[in-house]
């Protein structure tokens, strides 16, 4: 990396640092001068993500006038830092039209889903169609969470416990 590039990059985490430090909801950590973690609040979950990794980092303002992050990677992936939340894409899942979810997702997305699955799971009649389009959001919003840095791995496992008790008592 050039000097320029260093930086760039040594002004971008700063930038992030600088907004985390000022939210309500976050809080980050740099490890080894390499890596940054953003820690959430709200849901205890964690993105760790090389700061070489960093392409831009533009500072925005909501439709409320809430100031925000986008943040931009070499790789394409992008995250949206709030006062609370990091926000990222939903990933495609097939016979889901992403159009009907919102742009921007966030990891306490997943426990509203897992609260509509179990409420549709204790329905009777039992409502399969519904069950299935909410399993797809589910694994929307988690391969999003995933592709942007999170650990999903509770989640992984919820959802195959999940699916073990339902063909269990189809």
């Amino acid at each position: 990396m050039s000097q320029s590039e260093t930086n760039s990059k040594f002004e971008q985490t700063q930038q992030i640092n600088e907004f985390v430090a000022k939210s309500s909801g976050l809080k980050s950590k740099l490890s080894d001068a390499k890596k940054l973690h953003i820690h959430q609040t709200t849901d205890g979950k964690n993105i760790v993500f090389p700061i070489a990794e960093l392409e831009e980092v533009i500072s925005r303002i909501d439709s409320d006038g809430h100031p925000f992050l986008q943040v931009n990677f070499l790789s394409g992936k992008k995250i949206l830092l709030t006062q609370n939340l990091i926000g990222f894409k939903p990933a495609p899942s097939r016979g889901l039209d992403l159009g009907k979810l919102p742009k921007v997702v966030t990891t306490p997305d997943l426990l509203s889903v897992v609260e509509a699955i179990e409420d549709t799971m204790s329905t009777t009649p039992a409502q399969p169609e519904e069950l299935d389009v909410l399993k797809k959001v589910f694994d929307s919003v988690l391969r999003g969470a995933e592709a942007v840095g999170f650990d999903t791995t509770p989640e992984r496992i919820w959802m195959q416990g999940l699916n073990k008790n339902t063909k269990a008592s189809a």
